[in-house]
């Protein structure tokens, strides 16, 4: 499995690394939204993506709008943010993300969803 891992913040991408590792997937990492912009229309063959929604260069909103609206592809996506506010959830939520996680990003909580996105044991 692969997964693009969209993330600026040093603590919060080391957190992601973490979850991630016991899951056996191949995470490819980028910091910022330019990277993952380029990236996603290169080659977009992710089995999932995990984007902060603040990002320099593109926002995590972009990267959403890139695959649906653009490239048209149900590529499950996982938001992080700070904003923990139910408006911005629920706005996130019906723009097509599949997950969104407020920080600070727990390991658990974001391996499960990660587990249930891609179906693993």
């Amino acid at each position: 499995m692969k997964i693009l891992v969209c993330e600026d913040d040093v603590i919060v991408a080391k957190v992601i690394q973490v979850a991630l590792e016991p899951l056996n997937v191949h995470a490819y990492w980028v910091k910022d939204g330019d990277k993952a912009f380029r990236l996603l229309k290169a080659q977009n063959d992710y089995d999932l993506i995990i984007t902060d929604i603040h990002m320099p260069h593109y926002k995590g909103d972009q990267i959403l709008e890139l695959v649906r609206v653009e490239q048209k592809k149900q590529t499950p996506i996982i938001m992080i943010s700070s904003d923990d506010a139910e408006e911005a959830i629920n706005l996130a939520l019906k723009s097509g993300v599949n997950e969104y996680i407020v920080k600070p990003v727990k390991p658990d909580v974001l391996a499960n969803k990660v587990k249930k996105l891609l179906k693993l044991p």
